[in-house]
């Protein structure tokens, strides 16, 4: 029970703080860094972290036969993931990202019932149709763009693709987890996501002004997305999928627009419209669906 509790507060902390993300990584973005410099910024800092964490942790050797998948792990949670995210964020808003990405429970639903053979039932069907309606409402009704979001619509595809990326990552990594130390793991995951990520990112990685970025701005910003939403939450999401199943943790994403929105309206960088409403509520009525009588 103990452990169980600790995985929940886990995920709510990982929640909290990819809520919070929506707004502070847009607002940098593209002024000081662009999205995929971003991205070899944030494994690379997340690489370093992971790899002084292990010198605490005892070593484990990864086994052969674990090989493709912690490779299709890295690649679909620390590449995929988080350019089409950070790249949607950049084109798209705050409270689109943070609605949209909802719609990862119902992703690893679907990959559940395809990997672990699980039954789709006619509810959960209906709140799968519910889901991908809202998220198409979203994709679809802003065809305008703005200053700070110069292609909304394209924007809200690369948060569908993100959360499909995210949801299956959720699901291949579970067997890992409940086998490796999670330090361990994660330090190979991030290792080989610089690889991966480095031909598509080192561009604008190295177009960055480095030695005149603004603290408070650019910097300060800059630590807590690889502090705190890259090493914090995938070291947090790893400790509660060794509790609780690959859904109950995608679960918790259905607070990320609580509290990405009021951050987002709070700070005056976004703003909700009658449409942003009926999206998110279709994705809400979709999860519910989805989740209902799910237990951990």
């Amino acid at each position: 029970m103990k452990n169980t509790t600790l995985g929940f507060l886990a995920a709510l902390g990982a929640t909290v703080i990819y809520g919070l993300n929506h707004t502070i990584a847009k607002n940098v973005m593209p002024v000081y860094i662009n999205p995929f410099g971003f991205i070899l910024l944030r494994v690379l800092g997340a690489t370093i972290l992971f790899w002084i964490a292990s010198i605490f942790v005892k070593h484990e050797r990864i086994e052969r036969k674990d090989w493709p998948r912690l490779i299709a792990c890295s690649f679909l949670g620390m590449v995929i993931n988080m350019l089409a995210f950070f790249k949607g964020l950049e084109l798209s808003t705050p409270v689109n990202s943070s609605v949209i990405i909802t719609i990862s429970p119902i992703i690893v639903f679907i990959f559940s019932a395809i990997l672990l053979k699980e039954k789709i039932k006619l509810i959960r069907s209906a709140g799968i149709l519910f889901g991908f309606v809202g998220a198409l409402i979203l994709v679809l009704y802003t065809a305008k763009t703005g200053l700070n979001a110069p292609n909304i619509p394209l924007g809200n595809i690369l948060f569908i693709v993100n959360s499909f990326a995210y949801g299956l990552y959720l699901v291949l990594v579970k067997p890992l987890i409940e086998k490796y130390n999670i330090i361990n793991l994660l330090k190979w995951l991030f290792l080989l996501a610089i690889f991966m990520n480095f031909p598509v990112t080192i561009g604008e990685f190295s177009s960055v002004d480095w030695m005149n970025l603004p603290i408070k701005e650019a910097i300060l910003p800059m630590v807590f997305v690889v502090v705190g939403t890259t090493f914090c939450t995938y070291l947090f999401n790893a400790y509660a999928l060794r509790t609780l199943s690959p859904s109950t943790v995608s679960s918790f994403i259905y607070l990320q627009p609580i509290v990405g929105i009021i951050y987002a309206v709070s700070t005056k960088s976004d703003s909700l419209s009658f449409v942003s409403v009926i999206g998110m509520i279709l994705i809400f009525i979709g999860i519910y669906l989805v989740t209902k009588k799910q237990h951990v």
